[in-house]
């Protein structure tokens, strides 16, 4: 594996996990040790044998730092001693507590900056809670205002040290030679230190010039002197200290406020408890300093955050003289450079337990902190190079988390974001955008896309707004939608772009926008999956709230969050106006039920609020051909972060079975990933279908149109854009007709012998539309004299859908690098046509080539299914075809880690597919060769020759499945600790589900079946984990 130069410390945390707890590492001419574990970290801590070593990028930091706190090199240096001593009395608890004014009046002034922008204004966190802290300071130590909130621009010596500190890191990982051709890099170094020198000699002179009364950390260097020595700082000195404080003093506070409100709304139970400690103690009144560590939630969320994201994740420390580690099995010589990886030892798991990766505040209440081992938590550093200002920042976070969370709610811009980083002098997040709504307001949603990768498709923002503003429309409806694939979302704008044709006015946001202010001057529709009984990620922070209200203990999956919300709502003394509707996506009857359910809500609705229904056949929604087609329109798509690129794609079965391919991609820069997560892609329709619908309304594929809606829809409004973009990448072509799509089919037939034939499928739905995959272009197709104008074709269709896959690879074998392995859907259609039917994403996967750009992000699975970090404990999987996928990850990262000379435990993999000659996926390759490594014993079941698989058809199968035959195998596995993994369809699952049960009832004859069933998900309850797709 190499080292990612941008984010070293999260290749050397990959280096631990394969490699173990202490390894070395040469760097081009330059060997280090890394340590990560909390034992050794704990070893290197000891003052006595070790001591701070500065090299690498922060020996680059002393060209503007010199002799400072940080970057001195001690012994050597006798002024760190001095300084140490002047400058100590400033940073104790009580002199800091002075500094509260100060402070306060620059956090009034982000607040005031959120405010005054509002909820719609998408926030960088990293940017405002840099000039929030380097304000705070610059304020604090030398008394001198930045006035950073004053302009859209950072300050100029805040930018040249960002550059500065980028070109630190970058060059210490570059050879002199190829630093000293970069003639560009090389000026702006210079340049960099020259502005950030000149900005400390400034505010140096001034104070010289004009000196004020007061007791600051620049008055203590430039007045205090040495009760040791008897001697002063050197202005030198003073200057370097000066750099240091603005340097250290913002970069790792800023970080640490901006991974608190990450993890704060990534976790919505953390943050409204941490709501209720602040309004139960303090309130609307205004924080005072008596406030400062009286709140034990607060400093837990402080706390936590600083175990699993420290701005600071690893440090260099250096032996005194010639030691050994890990008691004495390695010879470390004198002076030889070791990084401390803080990152890691902090999720050590013999300190922290298995579940280290997870954000729990919890563990460092009630003693718990207190109880912890000596260094296990190492933020600050330790001994006498720990971070002197470590008072400061403590005191400026709790009061800037404080004000802010009195003042807002908060929600991510992307829903599904997740944690990506970049590494300079400090680690920050990278792309973390959020919105800041104020609580004391009326309702005001916020419709954001389920995805960024809606945004990155080139969908217009238009989309999201409320109903045209000229509809005659008085009575308000307020749409809200909990979404992760877009399905629910697709309903929410369906019944919002219909509602002006209602007698409504329609808002339309995220149930997340509404938390804590359900709208209640108008009737309110909810839309909302659950995803294994979870809410949404745009819904987990309404969900939080609502059951909080009153505790609930609904424990199916199914249709949870639904259930939950419909209850809570009515038990809180909310109207029901029309019955909860109910549809599962993987069932033939989602778009029926919606439908029904549909026509329902909008009887209540009229009913209920005296309003009159007008013609709705066209959603609102209105095209313009504003282009021949005689020019190609030039597709401008929004560039971002998340385009990943195609380095292989290629078949893995063999010809004439069903394809299966195997996807490698490079990710984007700062993306990463675990085995077990999935990548999501927004796809593109097939060509064909696209060319299809083209021919059945006589346009051309160059054509330009521009499309204006009266209500929110996915489509790219009031912009042209070409008929064949539109129609590749914003809709689903292929989508079954519903019953209401038969309706308005029937009502434009020419014929009344169409009009019956279509109304008689209506009757036959099930089996002959849904069944046989019609869509309303088939059916257009069918029918040649149904006269649909385009701008009803287009709202009949539902918008394009994010897919996940599974990932297929490890980080451990290239953290920039990820794979899928897909099945590609090319079939007979069953609507009789004799085109294949095509599936969308999977031939639009299909059809990538090397180098071609992609629409990507990377998505969290379930907590529990990934590996667990313990190689020593089995793993027992179960899957078919390419629900190989993730589990060719995992044992991926087990052979990796097997490679680097780790204990690893041999794994159980049972696998159905055709036959070994068919689609009996890398048996031939990775397969064959982790088998080799004694990783994993391989189980399949041939369901064509299953002479060759044991007699055994198939994985699940009760009683006559492979799981069944090798069931001693099973339980032996159980007994030394295995974990299991299922991955495939629902069919799968339930087998195997099934098998598992009669190997209980098997080895415990008294129970019944309640009490096996009981058994299961006892015994399972941590041990068990599923990814089920259709």
């Amino acid at each position: 594996m190499s080292l990612d130069r941008d984010l070293p410390y999260q290749s050397m945390s990959l280096l631990a996990k394969q490699y173990g707890d202490v390894y070395r590492l040469t760097i081009i001419s330059r060997e280090i040790v890394v340590v990560s574990s909390h034992k050794l970290v704990n070893e290197v801590s000891d003052e006595r044998r070790f001591r701070k070593m500065v090299a690498g990028g922060l020996a680059n930091v002393r060209l503007v730092t010199g002799d400072g706190l940080f970057t001195a090199h001690v012994p050597d240096e006798e002024t760190w001693y001095i300084a140490h001593r002047i400058l100590m009395p400033a940073f104790n608890p009580a002199a800091v507590q002075g500094m509260y004014g100060d402070m306060m009046d620059i956090i009034s002034q982000l607040v005031l900056k959120w405010e005054r922008y509002g909820p719609e204004y998408v926030i960088d966190p990293v940017a405002d809670f840099t000039r929030v802290t380097l304000d705070a300071i610059a304020l604090c130590s030398m008394n001198y205002r930045l006035n950073s909130f004053y302009s859209e621009e950072l300050h100029p010596f805040t930018t040249a040290l960002s550059d500065f500190l980028d070109q630190c890191m970058s060059r210490a990982s570059s050879l002199g030679i190829v630093n000293a051709i970069k003639v560009k890099a090389q000026v702006q170094f210079e340049e960099d230190q020259r502005v950030i020198k000149n900005f400390v000699d400034k505010v140096l002179e001034e104070r010289k010039a004009h000196p004020v009364d007061k007791n600051d950390l620049l008055n203590l260097m430039l007045n205090g002197v040495d009760k040791e020595t008897g001697k002063k700082l050197p202005e030198q000195t003073i200057k370097h200290n000066l750099v240091t404080f603005l340097l250290a003093g913002h970069s790792t506070t800023s970080g640490m406020l901006t991974f608190a409100m990450y993890h704060l709304i990534k976790n919505p139970e953390t943050i409204r408890k941490l709501r209720e400690e602040i309004d139960d103690k303090i309130g609307d009144r205004v924080v005072s300093i008596k406030d400062v560590n009286k709140l034990p939630y607060l400093l837990a969320v402080m706390r936590e955050t600083l175990r699993l994201t420290p701005s600071v994740p690893q440090r260099g420390t250096s032996p005194i003289n010639v030691t050994t580690l890990a008691d004495g099995k390695y010879t470390i010589p004198q002076g030889m450079t070791i990084v401390v990886n803080v990152s890691a030892a902090h999720r050590d798991p013999l300190v922290w337990g298995d579940d280290a990766d997870e954000f729990r505040p919890e563990r460092m209440m009630d003693g718990k902190f207190e109880a912890l081992p000596a260094n296990a938590w190492q933020p600050f550093g330790y001994g006498m190079r720990g971070c002197i200002g470590r008072v400061f920042a403590w005191q400026e976070v709790q009061l800037i988390l404080i004000v802010l969370l009195q003042k807002f709610d908060f929600v991510f811009h992307d829903p599904s974001y997740d944690l990506h980083i970049k590494q300079v002098f400090s680690i920050k997040p990278v792309g973390l955008r959020i919105h800041a709504i104020p609580r004391a307001r009326k309702p005001r949603l916020l419709a954001v896309p389920s995805s960024a990768l809606l945004h990155d498709a080139g969908i217009s923002k238009d989309h999201l707004q409320a109903g045209d503003e000229n509809t005659s429309a008085k009575t308000q409806l307020y749409v809200l939608y909990g979404s992760n694939t877009g399905s629910s979302e697709a309903f929410a704008q369906r019944v919002a772009s219909a509602a002006a044709s209602h007698g409504f006015r329609a808002s339309i946001g995220t149930l997340d926008s509404a938390t804590s202010h359900v709208p209640e001057d108008g009737p309110v529709v909810i839309f909302t999956a659950s995803y294994e009984g979870k809410p949404t990620d745009n819904a987990a922070q309404f969900i939080e709230w609502l059951t909080s209200l009153k505790g609930n203990e609904m424990s199916k999956t199914y249709q949870r969050i639904p259930k939950l919300c419909d209850a809570l709502l009515a038990e809180r003394g909310a109207e029901r106006l029309a019955p909860r509707g109910e549809g599962d996506a993987a069932s033939g009857d989602f778009f029926e039920s919606f439908d029904a359910w549909e026509a329902q809500l909008w009887d209540a609705l009229s009913k209920k609020y005296q309003t009159a229904t007008t013609d709705i056949t066209t959603s609102g929604l209105s095209v313009e051909i504003v282009d021949s087609g005689t020019t190609r329109a030039k597709i401008l798509r929004q560039a971002d972060a998340t385009i990943g690129t195609v380095v292989e794609n290629r078949i893995l079965t063999a010809p004439g079975a069903p394809v299966k391919r195997h996807i490698e991609f490079e990710l984007p820069e700062h993306m990463t990933y675990r085995a077990g997560d999935y990548l999501a892609i927004i796809p593109i329709n097939p060509a064909r279908d696209v060319r299809r619908v083209l021919a059945r309304f006589g346009l051309s594929a160059e054509q330009e149109i521009v499309v204006s809606s009266t209500g929110p829809t996915s489509l790219p409004t009031n912009k042209a854009v070409s008929l064949f973009t539109l129609l590749s990448g914003y809709v689903e072509l292929a989508q079954p007709a519903t019953k209401r799509d038969l309706g308005v089919l029937a009502n434009a037939a020419a014929t009344e012998a169409s009009r019956k034939s279509v109304n008689d499928y209506a009757e036959i739905y099930a089996e002959q539309v849904f069944g046989r995959r019609l869509s309303v272009l088939d059916l257009l197709e069918e029918y040649p004299d149904i006269k649909l104008p385009l701008n009803t074709f287009l709202s009949m269709l539902p918008s394009m859908r994010i897919r996940q896959y599974s990932i297929s690879s490890s980080p451990l074998w290239n953290p920039q690098h990820a794979t899928l392995t897909v099945s590609v859907i090319e079939s007979p259609a069953l609507s009789g046509k004799t085109e294949p039917f095509l599936g969308v994403a999977s031939n639009y996967l299909a059809g990538l080539r090397s180098g071609d750009k992609v629409q990507l992000a990377v998505r969290a699975s379930n907590a529990k299914f990934h590996p667990p970090p313990d190689p020593t404990v089995p793993l027992v999987m179960f899957c078919a075809g390419s629900g190989l996928a993730p589990m060719r990850g995992f044992l991926q990262e087990r052979a990796m880690q097997k490679e680097a000379g780790r204990e690893v435990a041999k794994s159980l993999l049972f696998f159905g597919c055709r036959s070994p000659n068919e689609d009996f996926l890398y048996s031939e390759s990775d397969i064959k060769a982790w088998i080799g490594l004694g990783v994993v014993d391989v189980r399949p079941a041939f369901s064509r020759l299953s002479q060759s698989s044991v007699e055994c058809k198939y994985v699940q199968d009760i009683y006559l499945s492979r799981a069944w035959q090798d069931r001693a195998d099973i339980k032996a596995a159980y007994d030394a600790g295995c974990k299991f993994y299922v991955c495939g369809s629902g069919k799968v699952a339930t087998g195997v589900k099934a098998v598992l049960i009669a190997l209980i009832k098997e080895n415990h004859p008294d129970l019944d079946d309640t009490g096996i069933e009981e058994l299961f998900h006892q015994i399972t309850s941590d041990r068990y984990a599923t990814d089920i797709f259709e």
